[in-house]
């Protein structure tokens, strides 16, 4: 319940999004571990770590750091499917604490990932998405019809597709693995 009320990085940027969704995942990792694989996410990048057939057209989501996508700055493309411009820009961030995406044009959306470290080593990777669609676009009601129904199974996925990832690259040194080239995977 907490992390449903808590105040997330761009909250304030969709006021009554009639799309709210938090999700969450325990992980075996500190932040600075599951971080490098939330910078480098992204269609025809590393993935989704989710069902790649769907999010990804079937190329496999990287299951190593790739030192290549590793640097982002305020105004990139995160992009989340084929398409010159298809994607959210990277609004904000703080390394190895949030990250914040957005895309104001049509649907207005923000997507946030928070790593909250806990007590005991292991991290919680928090992430929501808010959305307030235009009724002027002729899309809006698919999109939220489609939202609605892939949103639950897609991140679920995707987070545990994260914490796979971030739990096998952390040998017990905590230390990080990362493989050296371009699209390693």
């Amino acid at each position: 319940r907490d992390e449903i009320d808590r105040i997330m990085p761009g909250d304030e940027i969709v006021p009554r999004a009639m799309f709210n969704a938090t999700r969450a995942v325990t992980i075996d990792a500190n932040p600075e571990a599951i971080w490098p694989w939330l910078v480098q996410i992204g269609f025809g990048r590393a993935g989704w770590y989710s069902y790649d057939l769907f999010d990804n057209f079937g190329r496999h989501s990287s299951t190593r750091i790739m030192p290549d996508l590793q640097h982002i700055e305020v105004g990139d493309l995160v992009p989340l499917g084929p398409g010159s411009d298809s994607g959210m820009r990277v609004y904000g961030f703080e390394p190895n604490v949030w990250l914040l995406w957005w895309e104001r044009k049509i649907q207005r959306t923000t997507w946030a990932w928070a790593l909250d470290p806990q007590p005991d080593g292991r991290t919680r990777l928090i992430t929501r998405v808010r959305a307030r669609p235009s009724w002027r676009h002729p899309t809006t009601a698919l999109w939220l019809v489609l939202t609605e129904l892939a949103d639950f199974p897609m991140m679920r996925k995707c987070l545990l597709g994260i914490k796979h990832r971030a739990e096998a690259n952390t040998p017990a040194t905590g230390s990080l693995r990362v493989d050296v080239g371009v699209n390693a995977r």
